[in-house]
């Protein structure tokens, strides 16, 4: 069944709100484990989400799926990228072979990786490949809108499909991740319209471009937002015209995995950018997303603050592919372990006094 208008709004409605009473339960637990109050700061705030999202004071995330979706883009004939767009379907083949960086971090963490073409320029093969290609890259956005309206539904509609399947299959946790060469272009278009950003202060180096290359960068993201200001309707319209295949893909993926009641770790730059989308659709789909790292792209930062969003980790990153995505999908477990293996103070025996009180002098 295709995707459509009519099939978002169904989606949009669906999405309810976490628990908030069972995160209430979970933070009498988390004061009552033989620590001082919040010693455990963002693990322990985690963990009571978590519990929220999946209606449970023993919440699981042992089965992770990061999907990662691969899709080209027409802006790079600007000249955007230190990169060539035949990097897009190398990478691909790549992340098939399990050679790159999301791999071996999902390895670490004991998370599955799923490929999925929905907008590469060039027919792709691959053993575990998942075709769902909805065209052959995107328009160059300095020149008109990327998609048609029916284009950027069709590729939510593979993130939505997507993400459905890896539930059907165990997912307790998913994870973004994304490919696409210049990708970092519509993503900041993107984040300019949503939050009137100039693109001179959303734009970054991403692929690690010369000054020279950065200005003329942040002019296409300029021209592409006044080229395309009469389709910025609303944020379907706004993803279609200024958006990415891929972008389009996470943001029907963040949506259902909302939906579904399931966490969704958000990576960088491009993830952040369909988040937001996703965002600006239905409101509550952040009480769902857990975002990884503040990436090295400058935008995200301010995204971040205006957003008043704390990402879980700033270690510099701007690799993409769900890399960040892997890494806090670790924390995270982490927080769950805390919270449902470490002691109580009565289950322990331990006396709580000045502990509790918040200080561990003795």
């Amino acid at each position: 069944m295709s995707f459509n208008r009519e099939s978002l709004q169904g989606l949009l409605a669906a999405i309810e709100p976490v628990d908030q009473k069972i995160m209430a339960q979970a933070q009498v637990r988390l004061d009552n484990l033989t620590k001082p109050l919040g010693a455990l700061g963002l693990l322990e705030e985690m963990a009571k989400r978590l519990c929220g999202i999946q209606a449970t004071l023993n919440p699981s995330v042992a089965c992770k799926i990061i999907l990662t979706f691969a899709g080209d883009h027409g802006v790079v004939e600007e000249g955007v990228s230190a990169v060539p767009a035949e990097v897009t379907p190398q990478m691909v083949a790549n992340f098939l072979a399990g050679g790159a960086g999301v791999n071996v971090l999902a390895n670490h963490v004991g998370a599955q990786v799923r490929v999925i073409d929905v907008g590469v320029a060039v027919p792709l093969t691959g053993q575990g490949l998942i075709q769902a290609k909805v065209k052959a890259g995107t328009a160059n956005i300095r020149k008109g809108p990327a998609m048609t309206e029916e284009e950027a539904l069709a590729a939510m509609g593979v993130g939505v499909e997507v993400a459905s399947q890896a539930i059907a299959d165990g997912a307790e946790i998913l994870g973004t991740g994304e490919m696409g060469i210049g990708n970092t272009t519509p993503a900041a278009a993107l984040f300019a319209s949503f939050m009137d950003i100039p693109a001179d202060q959303i734009t970054g180096r991403g692929t690690g471009i010369s000054d020279t290359v950065l200005a003329h960068k942040i002019q296409v993201v300029a021209d592409a937002l006044v080229v395309n200001a009469g389709l910025c309707q609303d944020p379907l319209s706004t993803l279609a015209a200024l958006g990415g295949l891929e972008i389009a893909a996470l943001c029907g993926m963040i949506l259902e995995s909302a939906r579904r009641k399931v966490a969704v770790v958000v990576d960088g730059f491009i993830a952040s950018a369909a988040a937001l989308t996703a965002m600006e659709m239905n409101p509550t789909v952040l009480e769902y997303c857990f975002f990884s790292h503040m990436s090295a792209e400058q935008g995200h930062r301010l995204f971040f603050e205006k957003r008043a969003i704390r990402p879980i980790l700033h270690l510099g990153l701007r690799l993409g592919e769900g890399t960040g995505a892997a890494l806090a999908m670790g924390l995270i477990e982490a927080g769950v372990k805390i919270l449902t293996q470490m002691a109580t103070f009565g289950e322990a025996g331990v006396t709580p006094g000045e502990i509790l009180a918040g200080t561990t002098d003795t």
